[in-house]
């Protein structure tokens, strides 16, 4: 990288999943619209045309005379020719087909166990960890030979069990996590206040917060905005709007099965004095399943979605007839702020801002002190020059610590499963996982249950588990 003038380019930014058809237009997009970096973006995919689709439509976003940042786009053949030389790492995969998700989501549905996500709590989380791990274990290992001094940034879920795994493999690896879920919950406070206190044009980074929890089953303990202690606000307009809940009004969903009216976290609020700080698709999983995630009319009745894995299918193939449309110059990457971080990120660290932001990033300074130091916490941190610097979130009170405690030690079974293919460490998982357990299955349905999933995902396992 060169400095010089407030500006810093020539930065190498190696970005592994980049043939991806959504967030990597995201990426471009953010990149375009920073002026005070330039560099080169180097993609890898194992889906190779993917990769070289991108650097196309890339290279194209670059050269529109509205795009202020300038990149130059390369497709890369493998790890080693991606990271070698790298200044940042970007990680965002997809680890298997919607098919291995079919399986994730929907085959629990037969013991009456429902997931509105699936991908990083209850057994499709798991299950998808299992996929995910032996890649990221690669993925490590490659970093740690050919980039060690590389920032690496990961967007994949289960976000917990991806940085979890890079910290295992390589210790001194300088990774967190990425996560835009504790935005939206900002923006139904900011939007609360507006309506409250008549006010317009609020930006979602004045609420202030303080984040603590593990990823996707993040807590406020504080909100505040130019002095106002949001709590009573939030409570009070709790009180007043808990049956029709929260509604936003920006015309940002894409579907209607990431909608919500917010009402999961209303009711937990209520039931914990603390903002739960996800979307509700997400904090529903965490809970025993018999409380938001009974069925498919329990869902409904909190008004918020069940997203299936058809929906993802038809959406994957609307965004691979974008990327045609693309290649094809018929249709142009949208130059609007996307509202996401990671270039901000990218931009403190590199030494041109400081700013603070919630990251995933391992337990170990003690950032929420009564939770294990090998825990991935999501909290806090001051990104500057070369460093992040977590923030001390505090404890959390011991009724959430209890909620939260099933999911931190899920970690380590499912870490240790996939390292050593080892069969009895998914069986305990499934059966500390509270969404399984409040279905009241006997163990023996619960392991069959995971012979099948695990034979559902087999094409993506390593050898070991065919043994």
């Amino acid at each position: 990288m060169k400095y010089a003038e407030g500006k810093v380019s020539e930065v190498q930014i190696a970005y592994i999943g980049g043939g991806s058809r959504g967030w990597a237009w995201t990426f471009m997009t953010d990149l375009a619209l920073e002026p005070s970096m330039s560099g080169t973006i180097r993609l890898y995919d194992l889906d190779r045309d993917a990769a070289e689709a991108n650097e196309i439509i890339g290279n194209r976003v670059s050269r529109r005379e509205e795009a202020v940042g300038k990149w130059e786009y390369r497709t890369c053949s493998s790890l080693e020719d991606v990271l070698t030389g790298a200044d940042f790492v970007v990680i965002s995969i997809l680890p298997g087909t919607f098919d291995e998700m079919a399986v994730d989501v929907h085959m629990p549905e037969r013991l009456g166990i429902y997931q509105s996500v699936g991908d990083t709590a209850g057994p499709g989380g798991i299950i998808r960890a299992l996929r995910t791990i032996p890649m990221y274990v690669t993925i490590a290992e490659a970093i740690k030979n050919y980039a060690p001094k590389a920032w690496v940034i990961n967007y994949t879920n289960p976000m917990s069990l991806c940085v979890k795994t890079l910290y295992r493999v390589f210790p001194e690896i300088k990774a967190f996590g990425c996560c835009h879920e504790v935005f939206g919950t900002q923006k139904v406070l900011k939007g609360i206040v507006e309506e409250t206190f008549g006010i317009t044009g609020i930006e979602r980074k004045d609420i202030h917060v303080n984040v603590l929890g593990i990823n996707h089953f993040t807590w406020f303990d504080y909100a505040s905005y130019e002095g106002i202690d949001l709590f009573p606000v939030y409570r009070e307009y709790i009180e007043k709007h808990f049956e029709e809940g929260y509604k936003e009004n920006d015309g940002n969903w894409a579907n209607a099965s990431f909608e919500c009216k917010h009402r999961v976290k209303f009711d937990l609020f209520r039931r914990y004095g603390m903002i739960a700080a996800a979307g509700d698709r997400h904090l529903a999983e965490f809970m025993p399943g018999d409380e938001y995630l009974k069925d498919p009319e329990t869902v409904a009745g909190w008004d918020y979605g069940l997203t299936t894995v058809e929906w993802r299918k038809e959406d994957l193939k609307n965004r691979l007839e974008k990327s045609r449309r693309l290649l094809e110059e018929n249709e142009e990457v949208e130059l609007k702020p996307t509202g996401e971080e990671g270039i901000l990120l990218i931009r403190a660290l590199c030494g041109l801002d400081r700013m603070v932001s919630n990251v995933n990033i391992p337990n170990t300074n003690h950032q929420i002190p009564n939770l294990p130091a090998d825990a991935i916490v999501e909290t806090n941190a001051v990104f500057e020059r070369d460093a992040i610097r977590p923030l001390i979130a505090g404890n959390l009170p011991e009724n959430v610590k209890a909620l939260i405690m099933p999911h931190i030690e899920n970690h380590e079974y499912t870490l240790e499963a996939a390292l050593a293919c080892d069969k009895e460490l998914v069986v305990r998982a499934f059966l500390n996982d509270p969404n399984v357990r409040s279905a009241k299955c006997s163990e023996e349905k619960v392991r069959k249950l995971v012979d099948d999933m695990i034979q559902g995902t087999m094409e993506y396992l390593p050898e070991g588990w065919r043994k």
